[in-house]
């Protein structure tokens, strides 16, 4: 239970209960003290009419005495508004340390009097004064020991007490089983099938089979079942790609060897003196290199992991700088670059200048002869847009242009270099976006996080 949600659910349970009933229990201690102080002015206004019995309107001190005994009092005065006062009490009434009158009290009033009489550690005399419950028209003054008053005061706190405790233990029980059953329950199921699920992803046994519930539990039981389902599902397809990628790999390489023994061949075909051979060997030496060097590609492919990166801050102009020497301006293509001034990238160089010449050439590649490069700052990061003026990429192309082996501007091609160039713009925490293509031409986004991220 330490520890787990159901026993928080009930320790917070009983404790809201409990704050609760003190805010329930401030007003009503003050509402039993203003009850109280009530009764005490009807029982001295009753006291008080004894008085109108005599001719002289006074009673023996016996009696006064025992009237005041009854009452708890040790002053009466009842002024009725007829021009005569009653008045039960010593002729020097005691010390009064605190006056409260009744008439005249605002709503937060009785609750700090309240309060204050219960803090108080010791008994004081105080004057009260009100309106008789038995008659509005006469005020009454009652001069009252408080210690009785604060003895019914922590009686009833007490008797509160108690029965704030009963409620909170029984609410927090209801409210602890009701939430278990329907939330802490669930989730444990839910817990338990993730962790079923993490220690053997192939156990189809541990998948979750969802309830029928149509609330926000409900949703995540499918939810769960259905990613489980689907990540069972990749999980096969991973373990059948891992296969054939290894069959791949041995074949790749005892191809290459076949082909490097088959380039040895066409070399010593390459030096006969028959014409016809003369004319067929560049051709099949040329095969044979793209074969070798797809080979290649595809071992390369095969083997890299995840890519290394060397983040340092780049300056963009210079890095496109280089990108024109090395590419563009050997095949006599016209170049334009916009770059927004001081503009910087916190990338690995080398990474970087391999995405954006593999782009360039393969603008090249497709038939373009001018190419735009324009860099600049956008809703807080980097954009490097590259568009040509090519032919534009094939329709049905488009939605796997990223995909390996799926797409390539050239004959021959491995169709990975788009591929690559993503997921290193993935792994510098941006993207590599395709923005336009048609028959004007083709142009593609380098999104990279802001210059004072590091990657």
């Amino acid at each position: 239970m330490r520890g787990s949600l159901s026993a928080r659910l009930l320790f917070l349970t009983v404790i809201f209960v409990l704050l609760s009933e003190v805010l329930i229990y401030v007003p009503s201690i003050s509402r039993f003290r203003l009850d109280y102080l009530t009764r005490k002015l009807g029982e001295a206004h009753i006291a008080a009419l004894a008085l109108e019995a005599t001719p002289a309107r006074e009673v023996s001190p016996e009696l006064e005495s025992t009237l005041l005994r009854h009452i708890q009092a040790q002053a009466v005065e009842v002024n009725t508004g007829r021009d005569w006062t009653y008045m039960l009490g010593r002729r020097m009434p005691p010390l009064i340390e605190q006056r409260f009158d009744l008439r005249h009290a605002m709503f937060w009033d009785p609750i700090g009097d309240a309060l204050g009489a219960m803090l108080q550690r010791r008994d004081r005399i105080i004057q009260v004064a009100g309106v008789s419950p038995h008659d509005p028209g006469v005020v009454v003054e009652v001069v009252l020991d408080e210690a009785p008053l604060r003895r019914e005061m922590l009686t009833y706190s007490r008797g509160i007490g108690g029965l704030s405790i009963v409620i909170s233990v029984i609410a927090g029980a209801l409210v602890y089983v009701t939430l278990r059953g329907w939330i802490v329950r669930p989730l444990m199921r839910l817990t338990s099938s993730m962790i079923r699920f993490r220690q053997n992803p192939t156990d189809q046994t541990s998948l979750l089979r969802p309830s029928r519930r149509t609330d926000e539990v409900g949703t995540a039981e499918r939810e769960l079942a259905a990613m489980q389902a689907q990540l069972v599902a990749a999980l096969g397809q991973r373990a059948h790609l891992v296969a054939v990628g290894e069959a791949v790999t041995r074949i790749n390489h005892d191809l290459r060897n076949i082909l490097g023994s088959a380039q040895l061949v066409a070399d010593r075909l390459d030096a006969s003196a028959d014409p016809a051979v003369q004319r067929s060997a560049p051709r099949l030496v040329a095969a044979i290199d793209r074969a070798v060097a797809l080979c290649s590609r595809v071992l390369e492919f095969a083997r890299a992991g995840a890519p290394t990166l060397k983040p340092e801050r780049i300056a963009v102009a210079g890095l496109l700088e280089e990108v024109t020497s090395s590419v563009i301006t050997e095949r006599g293509i016209a170049w334009t670059v916009t770059v927004s001034p001081g503009l910087s990238v916190i990338a690995d160089r080398q990474h970087l200048f391999r995405v954006l010449t593999n782009l360039a050439t393969n603008a090249v590649d497709a038939g373009a002869t001018r190419i735009k490069v324009t860099a600049q700052r956008r809703d807080g990061r980097t954009a490097i847009d590259l568009a040509d003026d090519g032919p534009g990429l094939p329709e049905a192309n488009r939605e796997r242009l990223f995909q390996p082996f799926s797409f390539s501007t050239k004959d021959g091609g491995s169709g990975l270099g788009l591929a690559i160039a993503r997921e290193l713009m993935l792994a510098h925490g941006g993207d590599l976006l395709l923005v336009e293509t048609g028959p004007a031409g083709t142009a593609f986004r380098l999104d990279l996080p802001a210059a004072e991220r590091s990657v």
